[in-house]
């Protein structure tokens, strides 16, 4: 039975492709400008993180978003 759960889930992931850092901050940025709060601030300063940006672990989240959209708008030609 194991076996077999475990043979369905590498099924279902084996076609998905890592997201760029790039991808994670504009689908955090939308979701927020959606209605959405981000809950884990450490997945916020991840991302940040990832795109070069250095953030304090007491950085309020709004202030680590807003860098992460001015970041996303300074390099609009990111794909």
């Amino acid at each position: 039975m194991k076996a077999a759960f475990l043979l369905w889930v590498r099924k279902r992931l084996s076609g998905r492709k890592a997201l760029t850092e790039i991808e994670r901050a504009r689908m955090l940025i939308n979701a927020i400008d959606r209605g959405g709060i981000p809950l884990n601030p450490a997945r916020v300063n991840a991302i940040a993180r990832d795109l070069g940006l250095e953030v304090s672990r007491k950085a309020p989240v709004e202030e680590t978003v807003e860098r992460i959209r001015g970041c996303l708008a300074r390099h609009r030609d990111w794909e």
